[in-house]
Order: structure tokens, then sequence, then C-alpha cells
């Protein structure tokens, strides 16, 4: 069989979208590892299993009705009417992939919006209501904000707004997804005082974290060039390197900010520095330069220590820093497009009106996305209930919600099975706790 230049050029392409779509999926393992590291030890297994369900259930809503709204046949710029179950027209998606190549990389970025969520509500949210609303958002709120962004007459995308991999679309769509959540949800127990001074309740393994963010950073080498859709398109170089750029400097930004500011550095933020400088140059990784992506990154990495700050002072707990770097790091990454863009960005004579578009493309995005999970969290907290009962909380939830704890060899018998006899309250549970484990510190 003889193959054509075109018929190379698509086999190459597509090898290459689905390189990167499993990149983009491996970072549901950087989510895992980054959310158990950064929370305590009885609560660790819960939230890998909560990640684990945005890679099962959220797939399949991805694929039953999210991809349609999101691609499908254009109607009014709002949301997307065909495709659903991967069937019907889908003709007006010009594509040189296959469709299904095309579904996977964009069934990776679905799941990793609804994983930005499950580290905001850790530590206290159950775990069935959290399987709805991963269904919810993999099918309904990240495809609407996806369709105005990228969708064929999306009104955002017609308005000219830039967006190369999701600044705005992903990771602020996430962002301020998660801060409705922990609003209804409300604060872990024992995190704020009534003078309103905070307690800090330690991460049980930096290593994890570590590890998550090394595997996440890796991760965004599919999930930015791999957008461009195509293994011949020679800017993808360029998109690794602003890509790489922005998380070194967000990074470097994490550790001589927190020195400056506590003086020591902080690892937590330096990570999550890193972090939001990837959140923020994942819009403009295209159209900006190697030294526009170290102030993109820079700033970010700033930008999440003082946004950390902040949301703690405004009572919204979040024990992995999710709002702060996909929330501030996605917001300031779309805007800086209006800034950074080499070709329309304000600082290169662009002039003001790529940022105004930029701006109303970003305000858009998060209002629908924190409205949308503020009313599915209220309606599933009146309906279900969505938060675990104090002494659940104190236990743990990995023996509460799934009954196993995700290090066994540090519990002993009794331990294992707190939390399911009736009437244990928690000083017959701390009676019961032993030196090593501190369950509830």
């Amino acid at each position: 069989m003889e193959l054509g230049i075109k018929d190379l050029a698509a086999g190459i392409d597509t090898v290459w979208v689905l390189l990167c779509a499993a990149l983009v999926f491996f970072m549901e393992a950087g989510f895992a590892f980054l959310e158990a590291g950064f929370i305590r030890a009885k609560n660790s297994l819960n939230i890998v299993m909560k990640v684990f369900t945005d890679t099962t259930v959220g797939m399949l809503g991805f694929w039953a009705i999210g991809f349609g709204v999101m691609y499908g046949i254009n109607i009014a710029g709002i949301f997307g009417g065909s495709g659903f179950f991967l069937g019907g027209n889908l003709e007006h998606i010009d594509l040189r992939v296959p469709i299904y190549a095309y579904w996977l990389f964009q069934a990776a970025f679905a799941v990793a919006v609804a994983s930005i969520i499950s580290g905001a509500v850790a530590e206290r949210m159950k775990f069935s209501p959290y399987i709805v609303f991963t269904l919810i958002c993999t099918a309904l709120i990240y495809p609407v904000a996806g369709h105005w962004v990228w969708g064929s007459g999306g009104w955002l995308s017609e308005l000219g707004m830039l967006d190369f991999a999701g600044s705005a679309a992903v990771h602020a769509v996430g962002g301020w997804a998660a801060l409705a959540a922990v609003l209804v949800l409300g604060p872990r127990r024992d995190k704020y005082n009534k003078d309103g001074s905070l307690n800090v309740l330690p991460a049980h393994n930096m290593h994890l974290a570590f590890l998550g963010t090394f595997i996440l950073w890796f991760g965004w080498f599919g999930f930015n060039p791999g957008s461009s859709l195509s293994g011949l398109d020679l800017n993808i170089a360029r998109i690794a390197l602003t890509t790489n750029l922005a998380a070194a400097a967000g990074g470097t930004a994490g550790i001589l900010f927190t020195m400056r500011r506590y003086g020591k550095a902080d690892p937590s933020m330096a990570a999550n520095g890193a972090l939001a400088g990837l959140a923020a140059i994942t819009a403009g990784t295209a159209y900006v330069g190697p030294g526009s992506a170290v102030i993109i990154g820079a700033v970010a990495g700033m930008l999440v220590v003082l946004a950390v700050e902040f949301f703690d002072r405004i009572r919204a707990d979040d024990p992995v820093g999710a709002i702060a770097v996909h929330g501030v790091g996605g917001t300031w990454g779309a805007l800086a497009v209006g800034l950074f863009a080499q070709q329309g960005g304000l600082l290169f004579g662009g002039g003001t009106h790529q940022l105004l578009v930029q701006a109303l493309g970003v305000l858009s995005v998060s209002l629908w996305s924190f409205g949308a999970t503020f009313v599915a969290f209220s309606l599933l907290k009146a309906a279900v209930g969505i938060r675990v009962s104090g002494d659940e909380e104190f236990e743990g939830m990995d023996l509460n919600e799934h009954g196993i704890a995700a290090y066994t060899g540090l519990a002993t018998d009794s331990l294992k099975g707190i939390g399911y006899g009736a009437g244990q309250g928690t000083d017959q549970i701390a009676i019961k706790l032993t030196g090593t484990v501190q369950a509830g510190k």
C-alpha cells in the first residue's frame, strides 16, 4: 500500500496526539500524589479514590454528554448539540487526526478539571456526592465553558479570545469552581479558631507532594505542546520551552518570595509556585516569547503565595492550594496573553483590544463555573448531604468511607474497626488511638 504525503502527515499527527493524550492522562497520577501528600495520612486514600473517580466516572460523563456539549454543532454560541456518545454529526470539526484520537486528548483535559476541585474539598466531603458532582462537572460545567472558548461558533471564540491550552477554559474554570465548592462545604474541623486565627493542619508527606508536582510538570509537556494537534508543527518546540521556563520561574519565585516573606523557603509554596507558573503560561504558551514566559511564571509564583493567605483570611479552606494555583494562576495567565502576546499584546504595540477580550473571557467562564458549582453543591447538600460527620472527620475518611487505612502498618486492629459501630463518640475514639497514629492531629 502506497502512502501519500497527506497520509504520512496524518499518521504522524495521530501518533503525536495519542502520545500527548497519554501524558495528560498521566497527570492524574500527579494530582493523586500531590493531593495525598498535602493532606493528613488518615484521608490520603480517600483523596486518591476521588481522583480515580475523576478518571472513571468523569471519563464516561465526557463520552456520553460532555464532548457533544463542548464540540457538537453550535447552538447560539452557548453549547453544542451533537456528538453525544461520539455519534451523530461531528463533520464540522476540522481535524487531520481521527475523532477518536481527538476525543482521548480532550477527555484527559476534562478529568483534569474535576481533579482540580477534588483537592480543594479534601478531608471532609463525602465520597458518594463527589461521584455525582464529577459527572456534572465533566458532562456540563467544563464542556459549556470549553464550547465558549474552543467550540466551533462559541461566543468567546468568535470574539477572538486566545487560550491556547486552557488557562481560562481549564484552570480558571476548575479553580473558581473549587472556591464555590469550598464555600458551600465549609472548612475542616479545627482549621480556624473563633478569634479568626488559623491552625496549620500539616501535610503528612511532602515527598509525595513533590513527586506529584514533578509528574504534573512532566505531563504539561503533553498538555501544552499537544494542543497544537500536530507533530509537524515546529512551534511545539517554543511551546515546550515557554512551558518549562514559566514553571521554573514560578517555582523560583515561590522559593525566594517565601524566604523574603517568612524567613524560610516554604516547600509547599515552592511546589505550588511551579504549578501556578504552568497554569498561567497555558493560555499564552504559543503566543509569547521566552522572556515573557519567565515574567508570567514568576508573577504567578508570587501570586499563589498571596492568594493562599487571602483565602485563609476569608476562611475558604483549601488543603492543597488548588484555588490559588488554578483559579488565580489561570486567571492571571489568561490576562497575560493580552499583555505579552507578540501579536496583539498591549506591551508589544497591540493596544488594549486583546486584553479586554481576554478579561471578558476569563471573567465569563469563571462566573459560569463558580455559579454552576455553587448551585450543584447547594442542591447536593440539601438532597443528600455533602459533608461527613464530625466523628468521621476526626477518625479519618479512609476508614469510614472505604474501610481501609492508607498505611495499614501504622494502625492497630482496634483502630481499623473505628467508625463502624453505633455510638462511637470522640472520647471513645481518642482512647483507642495509639501514639503512633495520632489521627486527630
